[in-house]
């Protein structure tokens, strides 16, 4: 009985960010096996990208400000936002961006769609945001670029 009100006090509780070191060793691992396939490119950087479709459109330069659909996701594959389901599109400017879909958008042309794996250095480090987001933790976008504004 004492066991069944421990588990049940556990799934009770509000999911959190994790820690800094459970966000390290997924990030990891999870960034070592995503490299291995064959359609993943990396940049010196270490982001990673898939290109699902090409755009024919203009791509982003520094000072554009971007209209894009996309799906966040951590690598446990929970999802931190989907405009994809939404009518409005989410649109910034490329200075708004993390460095991940600075280094990312502008090799994309307006009505591409890419799979960018944007490592921690690449996003919010070990601070996280939020609390969705925790120390160290890699961020999945499925993201297509569908307007450059100059």
């Amino acid at each position: 009985m004492r066991r069944q009100k421990e588990k049940n006090r556990d799934s009770s509780k509000k999911r959190t960010r994790g820690t800094a070191r459970d966000g390290r060793a997924e990030t990891e691992e999870f960034l070592k096996k995503n490299r291995l396939k064959a359609d993943v490119i990396e940049t010196p950087s270490g982001l990673q990208y898939t290109i699902v479709n090409s755009g024919e459109g203009a791509s982003p330069t520094e000072w554009s400000t971007v209209e894009v659909n996309q799906r966040i996701l951590l690598v446990d594959g929970t999802v931190i936002k989907d405009t994809f389901r939404t009518p409005d599109n989410d649109r910034f400017t490329m200075q708004e961006a993390i460095a991940g879909l600075k280094e990312g958008l502008p090799l994309m042309k307006e009505g591409a769609r890419f799979r960018f794996v944007v490592p921690p250095d690449l996003a919010w480090g070990k601070r996280g945001a939020g609390d969705k987001i925790g120390p160290y933790a890699t961020l999945v976008f499925d993201i297509r670029l569908e307007r450059v504004r100059d």
